[in-house]
């Protein structure tokens, strides 16, 4: 039953849920060295949208709530860099449309 149920939502062309671990990156910054990319460049360079970068090197933008979810968790960080985060959500070429997005201790 669950086989045919995920065979209609893909046909039907709805993404299932995933979740990401990686590392939050504002698009611009996208080919900098992510583990000296600050929270205050994030930040200022915030109007090209957000990312994840995984363990594997993809790169996945965030649609635009997920880019407002990644400003505010920022905004209310204290944490200066290595902005570790687990999104969920479903992702269709490329962009994650986020659920949720926590910045990770």
């Amino acid at each position: 039953m669950k086989r045919l149920l995920t065979l209609a939502l893909l046909l039907a062309g709805t993404a299932l849920a995933e979740t990401w671990n990686g590392t939050l990156v504002d698009v611009m910054c996208r080919g900098k060295d992510l583990a000296s990319h600050t929270r205050q460049c994030a930040l200022d360079c915030a109007r090209s949208g957000f990312a994840v970068v995984t363990a594997d090197g993809k790169f996945l933008k965030l649609d635009e709530a997920g880019n407002a979810k990644a400003l505010a968790a920022l905004k209310a960080s204290s944490k200066d860099s290595g902005l570790k985060v687990r999104i969920a959500g479903a992702a269709k070429d490329g962009v994650i449309q986020v659920d949720t997005l926590d910045l990770l201790p």
